[in-house]
């Protein structure tokens, strides 16, 4: 496999410890953050469509606007089920064949699934055939996200100088924000230009229809850049060493605490950001029926103060180390949610933007260091694999059922009390598995790679 003549003799290489980013390591950058704009983009329209649309369009009318909301969201939980799906067969092939090929297939495979979304007929027209069609195109879609990020963070993490890791590896956390917003852009837009009536009608549509033109950019970004040296020349070792496992079942039985580590530091994070940017806007619109576009308006701001915010904490956990800066995250957590929903019950703009700035500020001390922690953890054989296993199986019991289960708690309750207590207990798990970690900071993969062949490859050539 070639390596890219702009990465190589430029960018140092894994394990060195460069002080200065070369032009290289920016075009990785450039190209795992503009597919993960495109998938997050759609991801979360998605999101915010099963609030404001899904919920209306795809299913029966009921007397409580809770109960289609709930029911919009298992649709959207269908998408957290495939993600770990996608995650292990994109993290087996893309530990064979390199993360470049897979994040190519993940990008078009996203892109077909949200056009044609924007394509479904409605409940009225069809029926539950509706909901079932819904159900089909969002398994695919998360079965694109779900071998995405994997891909997207190597890709920065392996091409990334040891001692910088955090701060480059969190751009690509960074276009998750970055994707949102844009989807937020487009709902407001389409919000503040139709009437109500014509935006459930047909203008939610556009949203989804323009997934095309943004797929076909990223995707030719993604053309221009290559695998790192670093897995090329593990790849190649592998291929001559045919004993040599790597996949799924090989990182879980040679690295479980590696797996089990990354899954509870995830687990109160992808909760945290979930409530935070979907159930917000449930709150909102339907418990303190707030106005839309001013909902949107408001996640609007406070996805622009997450996207710088997280290279920051990334840049924080290079100098810091991983643990404590995740640790604060996870003790805020579990205090937001006492503190902000009574503020956004007072309905006051201010307040509540706030509060949904601090709520991201607080889920990017956690989140802007995950790429670089479990990248460090993992050797480059099997790296994608274990990344993906830790970070997508996490998000069936967290972030997929999040929204549904703080809906139902507001549901069954009338108010905040238990939604907030939720928060604080998955912030207390992931409290637990910082406690579990090895300070990573500053590891080199290559070592990593040293100590995996030491321990494991070479008692298969004994």
């Amino acid at each position: 496999m070639a390596v890219d003549s702009s990465t190589q003799g430029t960018n140092p290489p894994a394990g060195s410890t460069g002080a200065s980013a070369p032009t290289g390591l920016r075009k990785v950058v450039a190209a795992s953050m503009a597919g993960t704009i495109v998938e997050w983009y759609e991801f979360f329209l998605y999101a915010t469509a099963a609030t404001l649309v899904f919920n209306v369009i795809f299913f029966p009318a009921s007397e409580n606007p809770l109960d289609n909301i709930i029911k919009a969201f298992l649709t959207y939980a269908v998408g957290f089920v495939a993600r770990p799906l996608g995650g292990i067969v994109f993290g087996h092939f893309g530990d064979r064949y390199g993360r470049k090929k897979l994040l190519q297939l993940a990008i078009i495979l996203v892109g077909v699934t949200t056009f044609l979304m924007g394509c479904l007929p409605t409940f009225d027209a069809i029926g539950y055939a509706a909901p079932i069609l819904l159900i089909v195109l969002r398994f695919f879609q998360g079965f694109a996200v779900g071998g995405e990020w994997g891909g997207a963070v190597l890709l920065v993490a392996e091409h990334s100088p040891d001692k910088q890791r955090g701060f480059w590896a969190s751009w690509p956390q960074a276009a998750v924000p970055a994707g949102n917003l844009l989807a937020t852009i487009v709902l407001l837009t389409l919000s503040w230009t139709l009437s109500e009536e014509a935006f459930l009608a047909w203008g939610w549509r556009i949203g989804f229809w323009l997934s095309v033109v943004i797929v076909a950019v990223g995707y030719y970004i993604r053309t221009k850049v290559t695998d790192a040296p670093i897995f090329t020349e593990v790849q190649a070792e592998v291929e001559a060493a045919k004993k040599v496992q790597y996949g799924v079942f090989e990182v879980l039985r040679r690295y479980p605490r590696g797996v089990f580590t990354a899954m509870g530091l995830r687990f109160g994070e992808n909760i945290m950001y979930y409530l935070v940017v979907t159930f917000s806007i449930t709150y909102m619109s339907a418990h303190l029926e707030m106005n839309t576009s001013t909902i949107l308006t408001l996640i609007l701001f406070a996805h622009v103060v997450h996207f710088f915010v997280i290279p920051v904490v990334g840049r924080f956990s290079d100098r810091l180390g991983r643990k404590p800066v995740y640790a604060a995250g996870a003790v805020l957590a579990a205090v937001w949610g006492f503190v902000a929903f009574p503020l956004f019950d007072t309905k006051n703009d201010w307040l509540i933007i706030a509060m949904l700035i601090v709520g991201l500020i607080i889920h990017a001390l956690m989140y802007a260091g995950q790429p670089a922690i479990m990248a460090e953890m993992f050797p480059t054989r099997m790296r994608y694999s274990g990344v993906s296993l830790g970070y997508q199986v996490t998000s069936i019991v967290a972030g997929s059922l999040a929204p549904i289960i703080a809906t139902m708690l507001l549901s069954t309750y009338g108010t905040w009390v238990p939604v907030a207590i939720y928060l604080a207990l998955a912030a207390a798990v992931t409290l637990v598995a910082v406690a579990a970690l090895r300070e990573t900071v500053g590891t080199s993969l290559r070592d990593v790679d040293a100590a995996d062949r030491e321990k494991f490859v070479e008692k298969v050539h004994a």
